[in-house]
């Protein structure tokens, strides 16, 4: 069984973006540990940051709960997360704790900073945790560099509206109710994303968002990825393989 490393900005991302993937890899047997850089602090207009962060905190765990996954926090903070060596050497010392088999992160270009940052934040550690003389803390290095995937960006595209490619995707239409319980957990983001993103419905908007995806490959429901395979990451076609039947070519 595979190990898998699953690392965003926000106690909501990985819900959104690979919840039905992560559902299915989880309920197959691999582990699956879930990873938000910052507890999320920013999202609220009416409770104060130490209790949104705990709220937060608790909210994420309780989703990664319905799949049997392990939950951490990085304690960033939320608008604060930043390409700098004592970042990346907390996201690498997380990746020898963990000792992935493949790395699941945000997409290197989207509409948040701490969604960019954490790509590129998750993308060198990779790149760092098998240096040995690269020191982090307890955690022995890496034999190797794991396989790297990105998620789509939210709404599958850049600051400038341009549309992002993505390799393939996760038919997810059978892991969806587990999705969506998921992204149910969230409650505190209701009133928070109506407020700053003007959506009147969180969960209809991100259930509208797996139907997209899933039209692009004719599908009810899907998720899209894409492998990072420049020079000296794996390319092996690792999380294509653990997808097994779920997986969607262009």
């Amino acid at each position: 069984m595979a190990t898998i490393l699953a690392v965003h900005a926000h106690p909501d991302d990985l819900d959104i973006l690979a919840g039905g993937a992560l559902a299915y890899l989880s309920s197959v047997g691999h582990r699956v540990v879930m990873v938000t850089a910052t507890a999320g602090e920013g999202g609220s207009a009416e409770v104060g940051p130490v209790e949104t962060a705990r709220l937060r905190q608790a909210e994420a765990a309780a989703s990664a709960a319905h799949i049997k996954a392990e939950y951490r926090c990085l304690r960033f903070p939320d608008l604060g997360v930043f390409n700098d060596d004592a970042s990346r050497r907390a996201v690498t010392e997380l990746l020898r704790e963990v000792r992935p088999d493949m790395v699941i992160t945000a997409s290197p270009a989207d509409y948040h900073p701490d969604h960019e940052a954490i790509s590129v934040l998750v993308r060198d550690a990779c790149f760092a945790a098998p240096v040995a003389n690269y020191k982090t803390g307890g955690a022995a290095a890496l034999a190797g560099i794991p396989a790297l995937y990105f998620t789509d960006a939210i709404g599958g595209r850049d600051r400038d509206g341009n549309r992002l490619k993505r390799d393939f995707g996760a038919d997810i239409t059978r892991h969806f109710a587990v999705k969506k319980a998921m992204i149910a957990e969230h409650r505190s983001q209701v009133a928070w994303v109506a407020r700053q993103h003007g959506v009147a419905d969180f969960l209809a908007d991100t259930e509208a968002w797996s139907r997209h995806v899933g039209a692009d490959f004719g599908v009810a429901y899907a998720e899209g990825f894409r492998q990072y395979l420049h020079t000296p990451y794996p390319k092996a076609a690792v999380l294509q393989q653990l997808l097994g039947p779920l997986l969607l070519n262009p």
